[in-house]
């Protein structure tokens, strides 16, 4: 692979770092993949691929058997072309026209002040890694790229029946060398949405803009357990603690960027009586202490900044002002439910992502997720009831399946054998919290025997995002063993 632009493209495997590379070189946020797949299409059709997409974007390449591997089953590589776009508040950074600079740190490769897209980057490079290499025995390989899967698996969604032909499906999206999942949550998308009305801003009143930032965010699956803040609800937690005894008033609130990633930044701007500036510095100082002391082990960069901002014409009604705070603090947030079959996994979690003020329309954006469909319902439900009493409206969308485990997958078996072949010990076979697409693949192919695997990966959603070099080598050193193994056909 050529036309490579960072130090990365020297790592080992090259041929794997060399596509990411080149994959950050090309701007791929969800919903602005197409660069990426046209390249993708462009460099395939030249390798003499047969390369084909259908009616949402899916990219589809097939590669015949090596020789003396035809009889074996065929096998669907898989990844998605679309990466998170998080990016810290002080970097300059487009998504839409800008390269991802990743970068080496130790024992990890990163991005400078953004998400790296190593979710699902590294996996895609695994795919296209196999197509472009002339030393790997392996049979017939189909390779499947879907779009926008972090922002609503739109191309899984829309997968439809006769495209694939392979037996089974090697999913590449998983954040943790040493661990093969055979099964994940489902999930749906809640929009909370308020009308609100506003009234002339009081007289002697200052505006002041409050600000959280700096927590660390993360995946809203994987991460949803590990005590992290999120800066939606505490900035709630501060306007239902104080708002009264302050006099305050709300202009705006907003918080988060995407439903499926805990809100690492929010800000609110308020005015209060001029003589009651002093007092709102102290208690937001104090609040601030107070989370650093109740979180300060694991969100060690959290700050806050108050400052003055230009006084607005108007701000919240009282009435609407009071609805949505209290909306926002009485929102469930995070682990709901541990699962009880899984030792350690989350079954049931909710996380509010996104806040957002838009002239007379607030709106917040939550991302449900549950191993069972009475674990979503029952969220759904508790989203409904909040609504209802704050009088605001709500819908639901973009409901995906789980993906149920199949104790008796032959992949599986042939992974946890081949696995413990080369490292004298056997994976963890897990189910992971979070929404991975094969449980979508699993309605128009039903009988397609499935696994998912990859190399491990920090941080996902998160500027912090960072994957683990050595375990890009253990990863493909898997990938290569694993299409070797594949089974006969029948």
């Amino acid at each position: 692979m050529s036309d490579t632009h960072s130090e990365i493209s020297t790592l080992s495997p090259q041929i794997v770092w060399q596509f990411f590379d080149k994959i950050c070189s090309i701007p791929h946020p969800s919903k602005h993949e197409e660069a990426l797949a046209q390249y993708i299409v462009s460099w395939a059709t030249k390798q003499g691929l047969a390369v084909k997409r259908d009616d949402v974007g899916n990219v589809f390449i097939k590669k015949p058997a090596t020789p003396g591997m035809e009889g074996k089953k065929a096998v669907v590589l898989q990844a998605h072309l679309d990466m998170v776009p998080q990016k810290n508040e002080e970097t300059d950074h487009d998504f839409v026209k800008d390269p991802i600079r990743p970068y080496i740190d130790g024992d990890w490769v990163t991005a400078d002040g953004t998400t790296l897209g190593s979710d699902n980057g590294i996996g895609m490079s695994s795919c296209l890694a196999v197509l472009a290499s002339n030393d790997i025995k392996h049979g017939p390989i189909e390779v499947l790229l879907t779009i926008d899967e972090e922002a609503g698996m739109t191309g899984a969604q829309n997968l439809q029946p006769g495209w694939l032909e392979g037996d089974i499906l090697l999913n590449t999206d998983s954040e943790q060398e040493g661990e093969v999942y055979m099964g994940c949550a489902g999930g749906i998308d809640g929009e909370i949405s308020f009308n609100i009305d506003r009234v002339k801003m009081p007289a002697g009143y200052i505006a002041r803009e409050l600000t959280l930032k700096g927590l660390k965010g993360g995946h809203s699956g994987c991460d949803i357990n590990t005590g992290r803040g999120n800066a939606n609800k505490l900035v709630a937690r501060f306007l239902a603690a104080h708002s009264q005894e302050l006099d305050l008033r709300l202009i705006s609130v907003r918080g988060g960027s995407l439903r499926n990633a805990i809100p690492r930044e929010a800000f609110v701007q308020v005015a209060v009586p001029a003589e009651n500036q002093a007092k709102l510095e102290e208690l937001f100082a104090q609040f601030t202490a107070l989370i650093q002391s109740e979180l300060g082990s694991i969100e060690t960069s959290m700050v806050s900044f108050n400052e003055a901002i230009e006084e607005p014409a108007d701000v919240f009604s009282m009435h609407d002002q009071q609805r949505i705070i209290a909306t926002l603090n009485a929102c469930p947030n995070g682990v709901v439910r541990m699962s009880d079959d899984i030792e350690g996994v989350v079954e049931t979690s909710l996380n509010l992502g996104v806040i957002t003020t838009d002239g007379n329309k607030v709106t917040i954006l939550c991302l449900i997720r549950s191993l069972i469909d009475s674990g979503r319902l029952q969220v759904e439900s508790t989203l409904k009831s909040v609504a209802e009493l704050a009088n605001a409206s709500i819908e639901f969308s973009g409901a995906y399946p789980g993906w149920k485990p199949d104790p008796d997958s032959e992949i599986m078996a042939i992974f946890r054998d081949m696995y413990e072949g080369i490292y004298g010990n056997k994976p963890n076979i897990m189910v992971i919290h979070a929404g991975l697409e094969c449980g979508l693949f699993k309605k128009p192919y039903p009988n397609m025997d499935m696994v998912s695997f990859g190399p491990t990966i920090k941080f996902p959603h998160s500027p912090d995002e960072k994957v683990k070099i050595d375990t890009v080598a253990l990863y493909w050193e898997q990938m290569v063993a694993l299409l070797e193994n594949i089974p006969d056909k029948a």
